[in-house]
């Protein structure tokens, strides 16, 4: 009899380091995140999770999220994406050389945040349109283990990624 082990689907885990103005450490934050069916079907079709993961947003924090498999771009009623930062597009995912099954980050996505605001994770998505709900497949998503956190403008959002399969 052959013996099958369960084989998990690629995945992210997402570390969060927030620094002050002054580049002094506020908070840091991570988890792991909910892959969604479009992004499984991504994968499927094109044989590449690089792509689809290729770049991030922040998840808002105004309400706590709820996350589902079937969320797409076009319809996540449990989460907004929250666009108080500086730059124009969505935070570019540039990985490393893949590794012992999995590939990180060759530098941190980073967000200037420019307002007061509560931030509750983050997301992946094919799409660096920010604040864009028309096209692109979201890949994966998810939320803070410790709870919402508070940014201020000034504040610098720093995110390294893994991605494993």
């Amino acid at each position: 009899m052959l013996n099958v082990e369960k084989i998990n689907a690629p995945h992210l885990h997402y570390a969060f380091e927030c620094r002050d103005g002054a580049g002094n450490l506020k908070w840091a934050d991570e988890f792991d995140n909910l892959v969604t069916t479009a992004g499984l079907n991504y994968i499927l079709a094109t044989g590449s999770v690089a792509a689809v993961a290729a770049y991030m947003g922040l998840v808002d924090g105004g309400t706590t999220p709820t996350f589902a498999a079937a969320d797409v771009i076009t319809s996540h009623a449990g989460w907004t994406e929250n666009t108080d930062y500086t730059q124009a597009a969505r935070g570019t995912i540039a990985y490393s050389a893949a590794s012992g099954g999995s590939m990180s980050t060759s530098a941190a996505v980073q967000f200037s945040i420019n307002a007061t605001a509560t931030i509750a994770g983050g997301f992946s998505v094919s799409d660096s349109t920010k604040g864009g709900t028309t096209t692109g497949t979201i890949y994966s998503e998810g939320a803070f283990t410790g709870g919402n956190k508070a940014v201020a403008s000034g504040d610098t959002l720093s995110v390294s990624l893994t991605l494993s399969v």
